[in-house]
């Protein structure tokens, strides 16, 4: 087991995360303190709460370009409540988040599923069409940090054992998913759908269903991601979060999850997110101007989908040699 993690993606990402901050800890030590790096963990929790919906999405031979424009639509949605409505208990802000999340990824896995459209023209669709309604419904105005209730504010921000909420939440998110994708049927079924579409339906597992399933799951995770940006961050507007669908793929891709389809864990859509979070935060220390974090990450798509698109040939070679070596 050691030495299959050993030669796993996951360990090829510890080591570049460890290079990384040795890299930037050599020209700014206070950037390596425990201090620090939680703050980055926690700069870093939506990400990572997004890249697990979207890893279980890229599983099942799908995308999601749609899930920034899910927290940009939730987002503003539970702070014009909170305006409305500022004594509202936290949990209810939290069940309409995460469940108007939910009703959009199920919109989403609704036109893939039934009307089998492909993901990526459906996603990208939907994406303009949430934008568009965060702009219907705001006017285009802003909701300022002064117009909400400071439970709605304080709640991300709250600390237990030392950690903001915000970390728990993708602390837990995390082993929750780890234990549904490696323990249940359904996270069996979303690599079998992804993997071999036409064996996993010989077994018995409806793939559009499957895939239904995980883009209600990345829609429910980018809702409650949308509260959490908004209350952190305490503003609300119609371009939140924009462009971050960017991330959230490379993220998954950087992780080791094959944008084919069927292959990819929760441990790699975590580092690749730590990975992406650590060199955003980074690039003002060493003066590099944020802006290039757009091209970080679109090289750092390439880069990964070639090394995964490198390994998967490998290993056909090695099948292929297996098969001759034994005829």
């Amino acid at each position: 087991m050691l030495k299959r993690f050993i030669t796993s993606r996951e360990a090829l990402l510890v080591g570049a995360i460890a290079v990384l901050l040795v890299l930037i800890s050599s020209r700014f030590p206070a950037f390596v303190a425990p201090g620090n790096l939680a703050s980055v963990f926690n700069d870093t929790s939506p990400l990572i709460l997004l890249a697990i919906g979207q890893m279980i999405v890229i599983l099942t031979k799908c995308i999601d370009l749609s899930v920034a424009a899910n927290l940009a639509l939730t987002g503003m949605v539970v702070s014009m409540v909170n305006v409305a409505a500022p004594g509202l208990p936290i949990v209810v802000i939290l069940m309409i988040a995460i469940g108007l999340g939910t009703v959009l990824g199920m919109f989403n896995g609704i036109l893939v599923w039934k009307l089998r459209i492909p993901p990526i023209v459906v996603t990208l669709g939907t994406m303009t069409i949430f934008r568009g309604l965060v702009f219907l419904i705001s006017g285009g105005k802003w909701v300022n940090s002064h117009e909400m209730s400071p439970a709605f504010k304080a709640y991300p921000r709250a600390e237990l054992l030392g950690l903001p909420i915000l970390s728990w939440i993708a602390i837990i998110a995390v082993i929750v998913f780890s234990v549904v994708m490696t323990r249940t049927t359904l996270g069996r079924a979303f690599y079998a759908a992804g993997g071999n579409p036409h064996a996993a339906t010989y077994a018995g597992i409806n793939v559009g269903k499957t895939q239904f399933w995980a883009f209600t799951i990345s829609g429910a995770l980018a809702g409650l991601a949308g509260y959490l940006w908004v209350s952190r961050f305490a503003v609300a507007y119609v371009d939140i979060a924009g462009g971050f669908e960017l991330d959230v793929v490379a993220a998954c891709v950087i992780g080791g999850v094959s944008i084919m389809g069927g292959i990819g864990t929760v441990a790699g859509a975590l580092l690749g997110a730590l990975f992406l979070g650590i060199i955003k935060n980074a690039l003002p220390v060493v003066d590099i101007s944020p802006f290039w974090q757009l091209a970080i990450s679109g090289a750092a798509i390439i880069i990964a989908v070639a090394l995964n698109a490198q390994a998967n040939r490998t290993k056909g070679r090695i099948i292929l040699k297996q098969a001759e070596q034994a005829t």
